[in-house]
């Protein structure tokens, strides 16, 4: 299970995270939206240990996170696998060498048992014979069908994914979310998805929590967020640039806009480190 409690964090004077809580049960796959800029990726980066929280605990399989020690937590991290959003792969290595990266790092597989592991992983996106390809010579949905293969190599218990279908078409996403959903069906693999698209949402999601001024605005299974009430989850759910009999939500809502302009470059940051992370050998270890 994952936990966050009151989680707080700040970029300066900016505050992204105002007491976020929400628990993760294991076999689920979590969907968290919200607007552009609002912390959801900030959020996830928690869990292994790429951020730290101001305030708050995080906690992962009764493990609070940013008290563990280094050791503990490359441990920790060999239980998770980390979906980037623009897949995050080495120009420089074949696709089968990123597929095998964090296998190799590992250093508990002989090399027949690692080429025998990428296969696997590749076989299960639909990718059977790219191994000996480079990354240019891939679409879009193959690098990030990649990303999928060289995250599930490592067997791990959750798979966070960070906009994975932004960018693509709608039959390459629907692609993206019918993989989505046989990890967690076949492997059994607990998932949190940020995204923007509602669709995949409702495809991909066992329940869904919205992510607003720092906090969870409401989280409840697809029916209960379909149907919610509540006006601003509507909104944004139905892609009005307006609340239901109001002025546009942009000009009431001065909080968000600044969360929208000031959270990009917060989150493009962010990206920044947790990318220049995994581009050494074992990704995020």
């Amino acid at each position: 299970m994952i936990e966050f409690k009151d989680v707080h964090k700040a970029f300066g004077p900016k505050q992204v995270l105002r007491g976020f809580s929400l628990q993760v049960e294991e076999g689920e796959t979590m969907v968290i939206i919200g607007y552009s800029g609002t912390g959801k990726s900030v959020a996830i980066k928690h869990i292994v240990g790429l951020l730290e929280p101001d305030a708050g605990e995080v906690w992962v399989d009764g493990k609070r996170v940013d008290t563990l020690a280094r050791k503990d937590l490359y441990a920790l991290r060999g239980s998770i696998g980390y979906v980037f959003q623009f897949a995050a792969l080495f120009d420089s290595m074949t696709i089968g060498e990123n597929v095998a990266m964090g296998l190799r790092k590992q250093g508990t597989l002989s090399e027949s048992e690692i080429t025998a592991r990428v296969a696997e992983a590749l076989n299960l996106v639909d990718l059977p014979d790219v191994q000996n390809r480079m990354p240019a010579e891939l679409s879009g949905g193959m690098r990030k069908r990649v990303g999928i293969a060289r995250a599930i190599a490592l067997r791990p218990k959750y798979i966070l994914y960070d906009e994975p279908t932004t960018g693509l078409d709608p039959v390459t996403s629907a692609t993206i979310d019918a993989l989505m959903v046989r990890m967690r069906e076949q492997l059994g693999v607990t998932g949190i998805v940020i995204t923007h698209d509602m669709r995949s949402a409702y495809t991909v999601g066992t329940r869904i929590a919205m992510l607003y001024e720092g906090k969870v605005r409401a989280v409840g299974t697809v029916k209960e967020i379909q149907e919610t009430t509540d006006p601003l989850i509507r909104q944004f759910i139905e892609g009005r640039a307006t609340l239901e009999g109001s002025a546009p939500l942009i000009g009431t809502d001065a909080a968000l806009k600044a969360a929208t302009e000031v959270g990009a470059a917060i989150a493009a940051e962010v990206e920044a480190e947790s990318e220049q992370a995994t581009a050494r050998p074992g990704g995020l270890r």
